[in-house]
């Protein structure tokens, strides 16, 4: 039983950091109808700006804070730069621009900071509590990175489903001409979108670093596990990235609990094959099933 609570617990935070990046992807799919491979990458460089801060002994939550802004300029910067250009291209073309930049991030990243593995700071001790006589798999810093996803997913919620902008943002994600025509800054709103997106994945980022340490290329898993949570959600919807997230979270945790940590990629795999035989749309769609 002590087992099955920790695999339990463990999976619960780590799909709150699936949850976080396939947030990320939720709102780029919602904004420009673009799967965003390069996403993992651009939390990579921005965490590592985080770090660069941290070695100058500038405090924790200020290098946090200034890492979040640079997700966002970050953001903004691509899709200006890289996604406006090639908005109404096909899209295999968007697929070789965002996987061009995740190659780009990851070389750039290996030029300037080198390859080795580095630590990352933790605000919260990351030992598990004691419970009675018991350790369980819960950290403050596991308690930190739940609360930070989730009032990241009750902000989105607010600005969806409750502000002028997620109105905006929705509309141009989905019929940008008339959009257009009623005076919608459709630009600005994919830029916003972009900048959003990319913080969350920042926060990803961030959150991860002290669990798997930083090196170029420590988001690549990650950004699977997310994808495959965005995928079960639905892709549109940014409550599924939340219960896609923890359905893998949870899922890995007990395969590579009970079953070894080698079968973990398997087991993802698995449940998004199965999930898509049931319900190719995804979990939390409602629209017509589309082919992945």
């Amino acid at each position: 039983m002590h087992r099955f609570v920790s695999f339990t617990l463990d999976g619960i935070t780590n799909g709150m950091i699936y949850a976080a990046v396939a947030m990320a992807l939720v709102l780029i799919w919602r904004a420009t109808r673009i799967v965003n491979f390069a996403q993992g990458a651009m939390a990579m460089v921005t965490t590592y700006v985080a770090v660069s801060l941290v070695d100058r002994h500038v405090s924790y939550w200020f290098a946090f804070t200034v890492a979040l802004v640079a997700g966002l300029v970050l953001g903004a910067l691509v899709e200006r730069t890289l996604i406006r250009p090639v908005e109404n291209k096909s899209p295999l073309v968007h697929i070789i621009v965002t996987l061009g930049l995740l190659v780009a991030l990851e070389a750039g990243a290996g030029l300037i900071w080198g390859g080795r593995f580095r630590s990352f700071p933790a605000p919260f001790s990351i030992v598990g509590l004691k419970v009675g006589r018991s350790q369980i798999a819960l950290s403050p810093f596991d308690i930190f990175t739940i609360a930070a996803v989730v009032v990241v997913m009750v902000g989105l919620l607010v600005l969806f489903h409750r502000t002028a902008v997620g109105l905006r943002m929705r509309a141009a994600a989905f019929e940008p001409e008339v959009a257009r025509l009623l005076g919608v800054r459709v630009g600005r709103v994919l830029t916003l979108g972009w900048a959003l997106a990319a913080l969350a994945g920042s926060l990803a980022g961030l959150l991860v670093a002290p669990k798997l340490f930083l090196y170029p290329n420590n988001m690549d898993a990650v950004l699977v596990f997310g994808f495959t949570a965005a995928i079960l959600g639905g892709l549109d919807s940014p409550v599924g990235a939340l219960v896609g997230g923890l359905v893998i979270g949870l899922s890995l945790s007990y395969v590579g609990g009970y079953l070894g940590s080698d079968t973990e990629s398997i087991g993802a795999f698995v449940i998004l094959i199965v999930v898509l035989m049931v319900r190719p749309g995804g979990l939390f769609t409602r629209v017509n099933p589309r082919r992945v």
